[in-house]
């Protein structure tokens, strides 16, 4: 066991995020660099289930057993005191995209890759409604000299529709539904700003008027230099937000309070879901030392829409 009761899964993943917990033990996750989609054991062993190409990100398991993943199209990346971090576009950029992969023989299919006309930049994280569809994050691209703006998006499993819910936001990353399905919580990367969105049906947001740049609410924010990326609620409707700089888990109740705080020693530290009995395990993506870890939570985590 290591910090907070920690202890490591699998090592030597290359940039993992995006993990699913499925019901016999293992824990589906994409490497970002590896541009794969992976099965990772409880003994540790991996498996790679597809090759996606360009920068496989979010991952979710859909109605149809699939799974969904967010496809940023590639990044450029840095090693930098013993950690790995993307720095900017992929000079070999393939273009934003979301895609479902068929477990059973790893074949990738392109859903999307673009909204109204506007093309898809960066698609990073996914989570399932109980409608048939999914709300996902576009965090946008960043260059040596200027970058795009993010958004959050809302679309149907079958590949049949797309819609914008709220543009432009700052990098927007994490994505998560509330227990009760009426707000779509959206984590800003740059900002550390936890934003929630008040639905009023499917991919259809009552928005907040100015100053909000997006119609979003502010849920919290943190002070010093954090940065926020992915994010799981938990079943008491908590927002578990993995914490950039800081390398931790920031647990934040629905009305902006700081639940806690659970470090993990790794400052990339990325994504977070749970599993287990009771769901009370939370699996954590330490992606700049490649690892993938387990810890005790207090709380249980959300039953999502779909699990494995």
């Amino acid at each position: 066991m290591g910090i907070n009761g920690m202890r490591v899964i699998a090592r030597g993943l290359s940039f993992p995020e995006g993990p699913v917990a499925m019901a016999d033990g293992s824990v589906v996750l994409v490497e970002i660099e590896r541009q794969t989609v992976t099965r990772v054991f409880p003994d540790g062993r991996t498996a790679v289930m597809a090759r996606t190409g360009g920068g496989p990100n979010g991952l979710a398991l859909g109605p149809d057993g699939a799974f969904y993943v967010c496809n940023n199209g590639g990044f450029a990346w840095r090693r930098e005191s013993g950690y790995l971090r993307p720095v900017a576009q992929a000079s070999d950029y393939t273009g934003g995209r979301i895609e479902r992969v068929d477990p059973a023989n790893g074949s990738v299919r392109v859903l999307y890759d673009a909204c109204d006309g506007h093309p898809l930049r960066g698609p990073n994280d996914i989570v399932f409604d109980r409608h048939g569809g999914f709300y996902f994050s576009d965090l946008g691209k960043s260059r040596a000299r200027d970058r795009d703006h993010g958004g959050l998006y809302y679309a149907l499993a079958d590949g049949s529709r797309i819609m914008q819910v709220a543009y432009p936001i700052l990098t927007p990353n994490g994505v998560g539904l509330s227990p009760d399905g009426a707000t779509i919580y959206v984590a800003e990367t740059e900002t550390g700003r936890l934003w929630a969105f008040d639905l009023v049906g499917p991919g259809v947001a009552r928005k907040q008027p100015f100053p909000s740049p997006h119609g979003g609410r502010l849920v919290a924010g943190l002070g010093g230099f954090q940065r926020f990326d992915s994010l799981a609620v938990d079943a008491d409707g908590n927002v578990c937000v993995a914490t950039l700089v800081t390398g931790a888990i920031t647990s934040i109740a629905p009305d902006g309070r700081i639940v806690r705080q659970v470090t993990t020693g790794d400052p990339m530290t990325t994504n977070i879901c749970f599993g287990g009995p009771e769901r009370r395990t939370a699996f954590v993506t330490l992606s700049g030392r490649g690892e993938l870890v387990a810890m005790a939570w207090p709380e249980a985590g959300l039953k999502l829409a779909h699990e494995g």
